[in-house]
């Protein structure tokens, strides 16, 4: 076993058992889907800091969730690039466990300011008044750097119970990136307790902050019925629109992987799921922040305008 341990040097990503053309037509449209998911947040970010009027909380937030998600997509989508070019090209055994620990960090630090951002929007609507107090930028701060730590954290745990584990079992892994799970199934040692952490972690970081998104937001719809004004309840529901769209795109696809029923959901089926999960999640985002944020179309014309006016 342990000479078998020593010999795993490399991994061969299965990716999607595609013909050569549907591979090529996949890498051209993943190739845009990646630039316009760098391009959309790459926007976001610089809308928040280039325009005074964006510099509150919740767009501080925002921009933590931009970066969060150009590091998701930057994290997986090269390499599946790569693989759909040259589906033999393996990746190392370092590259692949720090591909692991990479996304299980973004994932489980996206998680957490999503609900960040669900506290947020509720000390607005429900608290309008003592809104400055409570998210004062202390605040702001200690919340995102806890959801950082938090992530770091849980994927550390997660990578010291992997490395110590035997591999050495073929080393074709069926996904197109080191997904943790599909890491496992090449282990020839009992993962029970592996297994286990993962449905912990998931349950944790899914279940637990979901359920918490899902009373603030109860509590917020309460407050906006309670708006006599009718534009005021307009633009209440606006600033939580985006927010709650996100929330259902990622955690709706995360819930199915990683805690929904086992049996019933084919391992192809969530292959694709974590694809929309990990490519079509980072770039959408920016799209619905910008498509149903008024403030955020209103930064872009003032950007936009400065700049002809330059």
């Amino acid at each position: 076993m342990g000479d078998n341990m020593t010999s795993i040097t490399e991994f061969t990503l299965l990716g999607f058992p595609l013909g050569p053309r549907i591979q090529m037509v996949l890498f051209g449209l993943f190739t845009l889907f990646y630039a316009f998911t760098l391009l959309g947040n790459g926007l976001i970010l610089g809308l928040i800091s280039l325009d005074p009027r964006l510099h509150t909380p919740m767009y501080f937030f925002l921009s933590h969730l931009a970066i969060v998600d150009i590091a998701y997509a930057c994290n997986t989508v090269p390499q599946m690039l790569v693989n759909l070019l040259r589906p033999d090209k393996p990746i190392s055994f370092a590259g692949c466990l720090t591909q692991t620990f990479l996304f299980l960090t973004f994932a489980v630090t996206e998680c957490l300011l999503l609900v960040v951002m669900s506290y947020d929007r509720y000390v607005a609507i429900c608290h309008p008044l003592r809104y400055s107090v409570i998210m004062s930028w202390r605040v702001c701060i200690t919340l995102v750097l806890t959801s950082w730590t938090i992530g770091v954290l849980l994927s550390l745990v997660h990578l010291m119970l992997l490395l110590p584990l035997p591999f050495c079992r073929f080393q074709k892994i069926n996904h197109f990136f080191c997904e943790i799970m599909a890491v496992l199934k090449l282990v020839c040692a009992d993962t029970h307790i592996n297994e286990i952490m993962v449905l912990a972690g998931a349950i944790s970081v899914l279940v637990g902050p979901f359920s918490s998104i899902v009373i603030s937001y109860m509590c917020i719809f309460c407050a906006i019925l309670r708006i006599q004004s009718g534009e005021g309840q307009r633009k209440a529901f606006s600033t939580c629109s985006s927010h709650l769209c996100v929330v259902g795109l990622f955690y709706g696809t995360a819930i199915i992987m990683y805690v929904g029923p086992r049996y019933g959901n084919p391992k192809e089926q969530k292959k694709y799921l974590l694809l929309f999960h990990s490519l079509f999640n980072p770039m959408l985002n920016p799209l619905i922040y910008s498509l149903r944020n008024l403030e955020v179309k209103n930064a872009l014309k003032r950007v936009l305008g400065i700049q002809r006016a330059l």
